[in-house]
């Protein structure tokens, strides 16, 4: 177990617009939140719940194992409201209603079914060992250069940069760029209450591409499917 008491917290509200549905629509066999909720119970969490202002998504959760303890409020499910919220909202529940008090807490987007228990867990260590504010986690970005942007004036490209052209490095040359995968953010209670989802010690956890999928459009539903199946056929000629 860790020796911080760390809240799961899985964000489902019901509204998703991109992909309507999305966190009960099936991927390979089970609906996408069906791949968090089995991913933070393998994993070294303290505690875990759906947090979801619908009674269909809460009742499919619970189905696979999901903790729902409450339905949330409306206000806390609209399209501005903040995960910071989110969470406040969690935290204070929990306190009045089941005495339960954490020393920093883990959002688990379910769009993020590639996720591993792993993950997870090597999240929390590098909680503990850095003494950091926060983690999360990221995944470096293939073939990317920053003098490959451009912008447009019409139909004329133009440099993003001024100062394309007057150097040029090679792609060896330059530094790996991240950005966040959106698979987990973990961040010490103190900051949350305080609005702070990062702090000023942030550490990042990084990824592979292969578990870094963010489901948002039904492009990326369709080929987390394909990419899940391969596995489980994979796994079964093992």
């Amino acid at each position: 177990m860790s020796s911080l008491r760390i809240l799961g917290i899985i964000t489902a509200r019901g509204g998703s617009k991109g992909v309507p549905r999305k966190n009960i629509r099936d991927l390979a066999g089970k609906p996408l939140i069906a791949w968090s909720i089995e991913a933070a119970k393998g994993s070294r969490l303290t505690d875990c719940i759906v947090s979801t202002d619908d009674e269909e998504i809460a009742e499919v959760s619970r189905q696979f194992g999901g903790r729902v303890p409450f339905i949330r409020p409306a206000e806390y499910a609209t399209d501005t409201a903040t995960s910071i919220s989110v969470v406040q909202h969690a935290l204070a529940w929990l306190k009045e209603n089941e005495g339960k008090e954490f020393d920093a807490v883990m959002i688990l987007q379910p769009t993020s079914p590639m996720r591993l228990s792993t993950d997870i867990d090597a999240c929390i260590d590098l909680l503990e060992t850095s003494g950091a504010d926060s983690v999360m986690s990221m995944v470096k970005l293939s073939d990317f250069a920053p003098k490959k942007l451009k912008k447009l004036d019409g139909d004329r490209i133009l440099p993003y940069f001024e100062d394309e052209g007057q150097m040029s490095s090679s792609r060896q040359a330059l530094p790996d760029v991240y950005r966040r995968n959106c698979a987990v953010y973990l961040t010490k209670t103190p900051f949350l209450l305080a609005n702070d989802l990062f702090g000023k010690d942030s550490r990042a956890y990084v990824m592979p591409e292969e578990r870094s999928i963010d489901i948002n459009t039904p492009q990326d539903l369709q080929f987390a499917d394909f990419v899940l199946r391969r596995q489980q056929e994979a796994l079964s000629h093992a």
